[in-house]
């Protein structure tokens, strides 16, 4: 398909339906030969009234991400003389225009971002991949695709790797585009504009507090509005909800819940220390269950769980690991279990959760 454009695509020859290059393009949507990942499908963009610049192929997560203007995707851009095309991470561009503008302004803010969510990226960037890619065009939306990477690699269109490789480099980028989404939604959702410096540098443990929820600050749960500099938002704080809840329940039943200085941990649990082989600390991550699927949002639990236990206790007793529910987990409990997670979730006005959970005194079922 990359071959293909690259081929019959010309920007001279205008943005019809008998254009080969168009024809080619549109027809990405249909096709059932591509190599995707699981769950992504893709679409071809090569202009609508003007002929692109630049055209290129959208990957997009069937449930996820589907409006290019605006939020993170992946795509596949060629460059104004189709020699190259580059895979990237996107941020979307159009939505900035009204705010921003089409010219440095928009760009500034674009690469602003990139370099933020980068730093979520980037340690688990593999040889190869770059920043931005050079488009050979000096439109406003080619500069702004530029500025707009977060993370690239580039091919030679005649001298495409196997299909296999491709596949390895899309698998890759849609684990980085997981990363950065998390990332992203943390920034806008921070009241704090350096909510992504994020060291993993290890701290000692607190000092024991008395008043079990005098670290513990939840965020306003109501819905807010985010005022930031390119755009404003009505934030759902379910999130911060159930941290709420889940944190002054667990007051009660004698463990200390701590927020304060955990970013970007959801919440800490201490109580003293624990007989045997690690201290009295338990990470939690909290995760919404959206219309009765867990998968995605235990799939995330585990996956930054994992991470935070490798870097942020790198060089400290591990913490029990705690994935927190909106509501039941169902078969993926003693599956948590079985990984070393314990799973705790909401039951009606009360808490339940795996044996585990219980044996702790951590539930009220």
């Amino acid at each position: 398909m990359l071959s293909e454009v690259a081929n019959t695509y010309d920007r001279t020859a205008g943005s019809r339906r008998d254009v080969v290059g168009q024809q080619v393009l549109r027809a990405v949507a249909r096709r059932t030969d591509l190599c995707l990942p699981d769950g992504y499908r893709a679409e071809g963009h090569g202009g609508q009234t003007t002929p692109a610049a630049t055209p290129w192929i959208g990957i997009f997560e069937e449930k996820g991400q589907t409006d290019p203007k605006q939020g993170l995707y992946l795509a596949y851009i060629f460059s104004a003389d189709l020699r190259t095309v580059t895979l990237t991470l996107q941020q979307g561009i159009t939505w900035l225009e009204k705010r921003l503008g089409k010219g440095r302004a928009r760009e500034a803010h674009l690469r602003r971002h990139a370099q933020r969510l980068r730093r979520a990226v980037e340690r688990q960037r593999k040889q190869g991949w770059i920043n931005e890619p050079a488009l050979g065009d000096k439109a406003a939306r080619p500069r702004a695709y530029e500025a707009a990477s977060v993370i690239a690699k580039v091919y030679e269109t005649g001298a495409l790797p196997s299909d296999v490789a491709l596949l390895e480099d899309l698998m890759e980028a849609a684990a980085l585009l997981r990363r950065a989404e998390n990332a992203d939604r943390v920034w806008w959702m921070s009241d704090d504009a350096d909510a992504l410096v994020i060291s993993y540098e290890p701290d000692g443990h607190a000092h024991p507090i008395e008043d079990p929820l005098a670290e513990f600050r939840p965020k306003d749960s109501a819905d807010y509005v985010a005022q930031i500099v390119a755009r404003q938002q009505v934030k759902k704080r379910s999130h911060e909800k159930l941290i709420e809840d889940f944190g002054i329940y667990i007051a009660s039943r004698g463990y200390t819940p701590v927020t304060a200085g955990q970013h970007p941990k959801d919440l800490v649990l201490r109580r003293g220390v624990v007989t045997g082989e690690r201290h009295g600390e338990w990470l939690v991550e909290a995760k919404i269950v959206h219309n009765g699927n867990p998968t995605k949002a235990v799939r995330e639990a585990v996956g930054q769980l994992y991470e935070y236990r490798h870097f942020l206790y790198a060089k400290r007793s591990e913490p029990f690991l705690i994935g927190l529910f909106s509501e039941q987990v169902g078969v993926y409990a003693p599956y948590l279990e079985e990984q070393g997670i314990t799973s705790i979730w909401r039951e009606g006005d009360g808490w339940d959760g795996s044996p585990r959970a219980r044996s702790w005194g951590m539930t009220s079922a």
